[in-house]
């Protein structure tokens, strides 16, 4: 995407989600906003922590997911347990991978936090193009998910 394509995503979540702060409901909305926007997107949604090292498949758009990831397997599971953001280009050699549909390549996760710094989840954007993610979507998506979850509860 470009950085007028996350500029657009940006302001339409803005308006989207202006006042709610119910985690589930923004993360419907960031799903579906994202998944329509990004070119490279196959599946995208969130696995919501909901228990000690424990998440659970929330909101999402594309083919089912996983039920539930243990924060010690997998690129969801690393972004939680490490707080990181895990751009994986070839999911075949990220150790551990968890393959919730076979027609994903490469994938990114990225830690959701809100404004207390409580860990409310993970973003995974999968695709079925090796590569498809860099550093610019981590940037870009970080700082939506900062504003928008930032007074999430």
């Amino acid at each position: 995407m470009t950085p007028a394509d996350y500029d657009r995503l940006a302001d339409t979540i803005r308006a989207l989600c202006h006042g709610e702060t119910d985690a589930v409901a923004l993360m419907a909305t960031f799903a579906c906003e994202l998944h329509q926007a990004h070119p490279m997107a196959d599946w995208t949604g969130f696995y919501r922590v909901t228990g000690p090292e424990t998440l659970k498949i929330g909101p999402y758009q594309g083919g089912h997911g996983c039920l539930v990831i243990p924060f010690s397997r997998g690129v969801c599971g690393a972004a939680a347990r490490t707080g990181q953001v895990q751009i994986v280009p070839d999911v075949a050699a990220f150790p551990g991978h968890i393959a919730c549909a076979a027609s994903t390549r490469s994938e990114i996760v990225l830690p959701v936090r809100n404004g207390a710094g409580r860990l409310l989840g993970v973003l995974d954007l999968d695709s079925d193009t090796p590569d498809a993610f860099t550093r610019t979507d981590a940037d870009r998506l970080s700082a939506i998910l900062d504003e928008t979850f930032r007074a999430a509860t």
